[in-house]
């Protein structure tokens, strides 16, 4: 059974997806404040965390922004997928919030059906990345001073890491994988998503664009090609 932790200060919205979330089978775990959910992750063990974090953007204590930088830079979570719940639609709101380390997002409101789909896509995402990609020949691919190892799931340029979240770090992996090969949109949501979950261009696009930002210098690897969608320049 996996486990769910949902961090939600609105307590109707908190009791309908504690209902739909434990009548699909999770084992769901609630907080209502930011500063008390920080507080419980830090007291389990790494064997103890739960397997998907569920949070809102706007929370008393610490925000979901907060609480995402902290999950993706603390051991024991920060492989774990997190999706964030927010009332904010502008561009800019998403992209702190991808920024910050969610790698999917639901503006409210939202039908429970949607975010029981995106539930499940995250936590099959969340299963491959140390399994299959493990069964590749090598552990490594190179491009230039950006270093990728598909098994331990980490990025360096000139051997300093890059903090990623799971949905660039596989972005990243497809294209590296592929060096010169450009990809639609469409095929770039496929690689990164297991299920049939509605994910829009723009979803793509801000994931891009903060895969842009952490890379830095480096960022123009990736090229736009127009009418096309994007790829890695190959190596030289």
């Amino acid at each position: 059974m996996s486990k769910i932790f949902l961090v939600e200060d609105e307590e109707s919205i908190c009791d309908i997806l504690n209902f739909q979330l434990t009548k699909a089978g999770y084992q769901v775990e609630i907080h209502q404040n930011g500063q008390e959910a920080l507080e419980a992750i830090q007291a389990k063990s790494a064997e103890d965390q739960p397997d998907l974090f569920v949070l809102d953007r706007m929370l008393p204590g610490a925000n979901g922004t907060d609480i995402c930088k902290f999950i993706k830079l603390y051991r024991p979570t920060n492989q774990k997928p997190i999706l964030l719940l927010t009332a904010l639609s502008k561009t800019e709101d998403i992209v702190e919030g991808l920024d910050a380390g969610a790698d999917d997002y639901l503006t409210k409101p939202f039908e429970t059906q949607i975010l029981l789909a995106r539930v499940r896509s995250l936590l099959r995402r969340s299963i491959p990345v140390t399994t299959n990609l493990s069964k590749q020949q090598s552990d490594k691919l190179q491009n230039g001073s950006i270093t990728l190892d598909h098994v331990q799931c980490k990025v360096w340029i000139d051997q300093a890491e890059v903090e990623l979240t799971l949905s660039e770090f596989k972005l990243l992996h497809t294209f590296m994988k592929n060096s010169g090969r450009a990809f639609s949109r469409n095929q770039l949501v496929e690689s990164i998503q297991d299920g049939p979950v509605h994910v829009t261009d723009r979803t793509i696009d801000t994931h891009i664009f903060g895969l842009r930002k952490k890379l830095g210098e480096h960022a123009n690897i990736i090229e736009t090609i127009r009418g096309v969608g994007y790829r890695v320049k190959p190596n030289e």
